[in-house]
């Protein structure tokens, strides 16, 4: 009987651990989540424009921000134009700005989006749900002369 009891307790701490995890796991954004939400919002601007557009991808509560993605928009200077998470950032020159390792991503985005359309691009930044500074991958798409990205929170 007393191994009943163990056995029935080990199973349910196991239970609760593997629904706990599976309950953080669906907290987080996926890759192809962070692809398909970069092409929705490419498509919205080519719609309604970029001040429409740019006013909805800069809403935390908007169509383009679920769990830990957003959408962000820069020109192929750095300059953001449109920010899911820091609405502060709006208008700023960011090409300077460097991740807590001293990573020059801002720089590095650029470079990429002049040589390609796609692409991966890793670094740090503060996820915003957990408001940790975290590994971070990004996709990136070059839409004319826009930057769009949406990224991937790496534990």
């Amino acid at each position: 009987m007393k191994r009943l009891a163990i056995i029935t307790w080990v199973a349910a701490f196991l239970s609760i651990g593997y629904l706990t995890g599976f309950a953080s796991a669906a907290d987080q954004g996926t890759k192809e989540e962070a692809v398909a939400m970069v092409r929705k919002a490419i498509e919205y601007i080519k719609a309604n424009g970029n001040e429409k557009a740019f006013e909805e991808i800069s809403n935390p509560k908007g169509k383009f921000a679920d769990r830990d993605l957003y959408v962000v928009v820069y020109d192929m200077t750095a300059k953001c134009l449109a920010h899911g998470q820091k609405g502060n950032m709006v208008g700023k020159e960011l090409i300077d700005f460097k991740d807590t390792d001293g990573k020059e991503y801002m720089k590095e985005r650029v470079e990429l989006m002049k040589k390609q359309t796609t692409a991966w691009q890793d670094y740090k930044f503060m996820n915003p749900v957990s408001k940790e500074i975290e590994p971070k991958s990004m996709y990136i798409e070059r839409s004319g002369d826009l930057i769009v990205g949406c990224g991937i929170y790496k534990k």
